[in-house]
C-alpha cells in the first residue's frame, strides 16, 4: 500500500468551506478514488496556513516523527481547486516547490467529490 501525505488549505478548513478536515480526502485515499490509482495509506494530514511558508518543515516534520516517509504527496482538492484561488501561489507553483524541496512527486487534487 503506497504512503501519502495530504495538504489541505488551511483556510477552506477552518472556515468551514465544506472542508471538515478532510473525511473526503480520507476516504479517496482508503477506497482508492478520485486521483489516488490504489488504496493508500495516509502517513500524515498537514494544514496549509497563508501564506504556505510552513508546509515543506511542517511535512518534514511529520515525517520524522511517524518516522515514515510519504511516498506521494498529494494537494487537497480543497487547495488545488480552490474558488477563490490562493494569493499566494498556484496550486502548480505550490506543489513545483514542495516537489523541489522534498524530491517527492506531488499530485493536484484528490478527489471530485460533491
Amino acid at each position: 500500500m503506497e504512503k501519502v501525505a495530504i495538504v489541505g488549505c488551511g483556510t477552506y478548513m477552518d472556515q468551514g468551506h465544506g472542508c471538515p478536515g478532510e473525511w473526503r480526502c480520507l476516504k479517496a485515499a482508503s477506497q482508492g478514488e478520485g486521483t489516488f490509482k490504489a488504496p493508500s495509506e495516509v502517513v500524515s494530514f498537514v494544514k496549509c496556513q497563508c501564506p504556505g511558508r510552513a508546509v515543506i518543515p511542517t511535512l518534514g516534520m511529520a515525517a520524522k516523527l511517524s518516522e515514515i516517509k510519504p511516498e506521494k504527496i498529494y494537494l487537497s482538492s480543497c487547495l488545488a481547486n480552490a474558488v477563490p484561488g490562493c494569493p499566494y501561489s498556484s496550486p502548480e507553483e505550490f506543489a513545483d516547490l514542495i516537489k523541489e524541496k522534498t524530491g517527492i512527486d506531488v499530485i493536484l487534487g484528490t478527489h471530485d467529490y460533491h
